[in-house]
């Protein structure tokens, strides 16, 4: 009888663990991984192979984690591919240009995103435009008039900024000159939104308001307010990611960043956020992160044809939404059954 109790429990928390929004995720890392390892061979699984494609993944995971939380409330941020290089220009512009220290720069390219998710979100909740719509809308008004103010002020579309030696090691060195800090950086916002999420009254919000807006409201969820915050978020993450880039590089250019955009989205989409809002979770964004950045990296260590890594992003994003719809059911089935 106890054998029998023992293999019902195991079978029962597979089952469980399948219907985590993240299965299809993890699942799909594997496959990935396994084949580019197989590809990329020796060097791909070694030390410049996991270098190379968690550089990648810190970036675009930083940016994914608040626009992951944004879409679990049924929302979309497109202008955070405009706020890395208008928030990178800010700090090169004032520490770079002027020649201020290296903080003030920081605080002020801070200030940028902050300011541009204030705007995205007050518009969105004041207008109930579409976010896709307004978001497009302040992704080229925050393009222009970064472009516009870098000529004006360093007549140029790139600034140069040489940090301190301080700041270069917190925000811009590499570990063995090869693993970017950028990492521990991403460890920790991801600890800080799993909080968030996961474990703090907010998470409830955020799935209440993205699974039937008008109940929240009712149920007396500051909206509003929540909305506003969790755009704020996405412009201070976009932004931080521009500072990490300028520390790095040295360079702030007004072009960069546009590739952050559906990057960062198709991130959470494979990492199980349903495109409809209401469901998704932390640990399954950092896996869709981890996804992405593997597929990017792996084909140029397997010497395969750059076009292929394109179709296999585009059939795990189409993977990842069939498999979505088809674990929440299972879940809402499971729910439904056990009560």
């Amino acid at each position: 009888m106890s054998t029998q109790s023992n293999s019902r429990s195991f079978l029962a928390s597979l089952g469980g663990i399948a219907r985590r929004p993240e299965a299809g995720s993890l699942v799909g890392l594997v496959i990935v991984y396994v084949f580019f390892a197989i590809l990329g061979g020796a060097v791909f699984v070694g030390a410049p192979g996991w270098s190379s494609w968690l550089n990648i993944a810190a970036e675009v995971g930083i940016v994914a984690l608040p626009v992951g939380l944004l879409m679990i409330a049924g929302e979309l941020d497109i202008s955070v591919g405009s706020v890395i290089p208008a928030s990178s220009m800010t700090a090169a512009i004032v520490s770079g240009h002027y020649e201020l220290p290296a903080v003030i720069g920081i605080v002020a390219a801070l200030g940028v995103g902050l300011l541009v998710g204030f705007v995205n979100g007050y518009l969105v909740v004041r207008t109930r435009i579409p976010s896709l719509i307004v978001t497009i809308g302040t992704m080229f008004a925050v393009m222009g008039l970064t472009l516009g103010f870098a000529v004006l002020i360093a007549g140029s579309t790139s600034v140069f900024l040489v940090p301190d030696a301080a700041t270069k090691t917190i925000l811009g060195t590499f570990i063995g000159g090869m693993f970017n800090v950028s990492m521990f950086w991403w460890a920790g916002f991801a600890a800080a939104i799993f909080y968030l999420l996961h474990i703090s009254p907010l998470g409830n919000w955020i799935f209440a308001v993205g699974g039937d807006l008008d109940s929240a409201r009712n149920a007396g969820i500051p909206v509003r307010k929540l909305t506003i915050s969790l755009y704020m978020l996405s412009g201070f993450a976009a932004a931080f990611v521009g500072v990490l880039q300028l520390m790095t590089y040295q360079s702030a250019q007004v072009a960069a960043g546009q590739s952050f955009i559906f990057n960062s989205i198709m991130c959470v989409v494979i990492g199980g956020v349903l495109l409809t809002g209401g469901a998704g979770s932390v640990i399954g964004i950092v896996i869709g992160t981890m996804t992405f950045a593997v597929v990017n990296q792996g084909i140029y260590f397997s010497g395969l044809d750059p076009n292929v890594g394109s179709l296999i992003i585009g059939a795990l994003l189409l993977g990842a939404v069939l498999s979505n719809d088809t674990f929440r059911k299972l879940a809402l089935n499971y729910a439904t059954k056990k009560s």
